[in-house]
């Protein structure tokens, strides 16, 4: 069994989901190495272990990639102090659009088949797209988190954020130190939620901003996707949206002329900004979405729903399967999701209830990282 320190040379075979590369010892054991690429060969050196799988770091690359490049942003980086939050930018970006579809197919193409995959859609910007992001500071230093680590990156700067946000951004440095900033005791920081709707006199400690695509121009193309494969279905089918949050999909919904959308959302607050827009034909439900019995009243709210349009966080929703009881009327789904893990996982029980696969769209919302988005239209057989 290799050890502690221990240096080996391999080559990257594959990326995890968190975008760390993965090499395989001469013994068998597997490592997860940041800041390579696929079929990169290097000398890396064993730094820890965990369960079945170990980490190690590049230490001399001795065969690169041809898509490996110079990263853009001075703050990038894998060591502590250097900030965690783009890991790909060290490669140009048709790799990484080429990666993400690849590990769509490799999820999915068995359970729903592979001719229902479409090409992904890249990011219009692959600098200044981000319209929000949560900073941490401890009061002497701002910025973000070094990747697999409690180190805090001081950053004065962030190519990613918007014109706004970047101003934002800077603007809050130049504050530093600022004691009202000081986390509480046995915390490592507090945190800074900026937004395009922010300005500098706005931004409050540890307050969290409602959820909102971090992506707008790719936003729209989520929208302008679902308000086209709305457009041939019955408006007089009633639809369900789950984890409406302010409106975002809804809005979509109803300008489709749906005559009865009922909204389901856990935010409280986001429900009450969903109600104030007095879309045509929407009725709000809030609610932990999680919960069995929420998503009972949910049902039972709304027994002949047609059309199913959900957009739930990471976890996905395992608990799907209580909305299609056997005298369900669900005839369409369209399922958005943010993590290709959960999505799988419900996407089979969607399988096993008779649905089918009638596209998959990938998108990047997120480049620089592993991160994929996946618009998904289902219809029962």
């Amino acid at each position: 069994m290799p050890s502690l320190n221990d240096r080996f040379t391999a080559r990257v075979r594959a990326l995890s989901s968190e975008g760390s590369g993965i090499v395989e010892h001469p013994d068998g054991q597997v490592f997860f190495v940041s800041g390579v690429w696929l079929e990169e060969v290097g000398q890396f050196r064993i730094t820890g272990f965990k369960n079945r799988f170990g980490f190690a770091v590049l230490e001399a690359l001795q065969e690169p990639s041809p898509h490996r490049r110079n990263a853009p942003c001075r703050h990038h980086g894998f060591a502590a102090g250097q900030c965690g939050g783009c890991p790909w930018q060290f490669v140009d970006y048709q790799a990484q659009l080429a990666a993400k579809e690849q590990r769509v197919h490799r999820s999915l193409g068995r359970l729903l088949g592979e001719d229902c995959i479409l090409p992904i859609i890249g990011s219009p910007r692959t600098l200044g797209f981000r319209n929000r992001a949560q900073l941490k500071t401890d009061g002497e230093r701002l910025g973000f988190v070094s990747a697999a680590s409690r180190h805090l990156a001081p950053v004065d700067d962030c190519l990613i954020l918007t014109e706004r946000n970047r101003a934002t951004l800077k603007a809050l440095v130049a504050t530093l130190p600022n004691r009202d900033w000081r986390p509480a005791k046995r915390r490592d920081w507090t945190t800074l939620d900026i937004d395009e709707d922010t300005g500098l006199g706005e931004v409050a400690v540890n307050r969290r901003l409602h959820f909102r695509q971090g992506n707008d121009e790719q936003n729209r193309v989520m929208r302008e996707w679902l308000g086209q494969r709305l457009e041939p279905l019955d408006r007089a089918t009633p639809v369900v949206e789950l984890f409406a949050g302010s409106g975002n999909f809804t809005e979509v919904i109803a300008a489709a002329g749906f005559a009865r959308i009922v909204a389901a959302e856990g935010s409280g607050d986001a429900i009450e900004q969903l109600a104030a827009r007095r879309l045509p034909g929407v009725e709000t439900l809030v609610g932990n979405l999680f919960a069995d019995e929420v998503l009972e009243r949910v049902r039972r709210c709304c027994p002949d729903a047609g059309v199913l349009v959900l957009d739930p966080p990471r976890d996905g929703l395992k608990n799907i399967a209580q909305l299609l009881p056997k005298k369900h009327r669900v005839r369409e789904v369209f399922y958005i999701s943010c993590d290709l893990a959960t999505l799988a996982r419900d996407l089979a029980v969607l399988v096993e209830k008779g649905f089918r696969a009638v596209a998959v769209q990938p998108l990047d919302l997120f480049p620089h990282s592993p991160h994929v988005e996946l618009l998904c239209h289902l219809r029962l057989r």
